[in-house]
């Protein structure tokens, strides 16, 4: 008797710090259900530790690092709306235009890292003579913060019209729509444009005068509608500017074939740092093995594509947010090869080194590519990876 009465005043006196689990709520952590056995991301980090530590070498345990830390960004300055001060603003919080500010970008001065691409890739594949200068577009303009601060950016203002001032994303991935040169005039194929970011950075430019931007994805291409219509006036999303199509863009190639003067090709890839850090719609799900293992052949028919809706005399620009070397110079020299025996289409692949030496001090780029240009993330400067590589069709 006496121990029931201290077990009931015991719990009288303290039922108010003490909470009691119903029965009902006690259930054991289903580990096999609730998590996967694998996640995506470590299987996406051995998948790189594997392939990258031996193409990479002693880059990579530092390019590592960067990828599993917080990602920098750039404000893609949107010239369409007509909020007040908002460069102003920016460059008051410390920011900087990488593009706009004075470079010499002299075609004979080469970033060091590059010295040697001229010459790891003289089979198929030539790089074009040095005959004249492209241009960099100073419409564009995109701001980050210094090297070193991980300053993050406020949300865009609308202006009275509801059109956001600047568009936030990885500042590296402005540099593949420079180095496509738009000139006044030019008509323009993005070719995979979705979510939107570089579609965006070519309209900045002012000079497309007619822009189809495709994507496969329906989903994909309502969310490149949604950014478009939040950063353009209604007039400029008119049918006759600005067609949006969600199509396979491996058929584009035969049906809009010699149509453009300029064409970008940013292709599904594995998003290496996507893959590194998050889970959701990652690559690596061993779901979707089949489907990362077809990537090296979609990309190179999406290139093919791409050449083949170039007109003659034309330039395209090959994109990937990947640092594998599978993903990149060998699509781009798969596809040279498969254009020139099966299409009868010689491509001439333009020099890059020039434009990575006027942004060498803004992003560490990679060193001796056999092609193109390899933006590597890096902690004072963590943007990337981005890979880019320039062509131009010559019949």
């Amino acid at each position: 008797m006496a121990a029931y009465v201290c077990t009931r005043y015991c719990i009288n006196k303290f039922k108010d710090s003490i909470r009691f689990i119903p029965r009902r709520y006690r259930v054991k952590t289903k580990w096999a259900a609730t998590r996967p056995k694998f996640p995506a991301t470590e299987l996406a980090l051995h998948n790189f530790d594997t392939s990258y530590s031996i193409q990479l070498r002693d880059l990579w345990p530092s390019i590592r690092v960067a990828m599993l830390c917080e990602q920098k960004y750039g404000a893609l300055i949107n010239s369409f709306s007509s909020a007040p001060n908002v460069i102003i603003d920016l460059e008051a919080g410390g920011c900087k235009d990488f593009i706009s500010r004075p470079i010499d970008c002299s075609r004979n001065e080469v970033h060091p890292s590059s010295h040697d691409s001229t010459t790891s890739h003289r089979g198929s594949t030539e790089l074009e003579p040095a005959a004249f200068q492209p241009s960099i577009s100073p419409d564009i303009k995109c701001l980050i913060f210094p090297q070193g601060d991980i300053s993050r950016f406020k949300p865009a203002r609308p202006d009275s019209s509801g059109i956001l001032g600047y568009y936030l994303l990885d500042a590296a991935s402005v540099l593949p729509v420079l180095a496509l040169d738009v000139q006044p005039g030019h008509t323009v194929l993005d070719l995979c444009a979705a979510p939107g970011g570089k579609t965006l950075a070519l309209l900045q430019t002012h000079s497309v005068n007619y822009l189809w931007a495709n994507d496969l994805s329906g989903s994909r291409t309502m969310r490149l509608r949604r950014t478009l219509q939040s950063y353009l006036p209604k007039e400029f999303l008119d049918e006759n500017k600005i067609h949006i199509t969600s199509t396979d863009g491996r058929q584009l190639g035969m049906t809009e074939e010699k149509s453009f003067d300029r064409v970008l090709v940013d292709v599904p890839c594995t998003t290496d740092r996507h893959s590194a850090m998050v889970e959701e719609n990652n690559i690596f799900k061993r779901s979707r093995t089949k489907e990362r293992q077809k990537l090296p052949l979609l990309q190179t028919q999406l290139l093919l594509a791409g050449i083949q809706a170039t007109r003659r005399g034309g330039h395209l620009v090959y994109s990937t947010c990947s640092l594998s070397q599978l993903q990149n110079e060998c699509v781009v020299q798969q596809a040279i090869s498969l254009a020139q025996q099966e299409l009868g289409i010689t491509v001439q692949v333009q020099d890059l080194r020039w434009f990575a030496q006027c942004f060498s001090d803004t992003f560490h780029f990679a060193p001796q590519l056999s092609v193109g240009e390899l933006v590597l993330p890096y902690l004072c400067a963590n943007f990337g990876p981005i890979y880019m590589c320039k062509l131009q069709r010559m019949n």
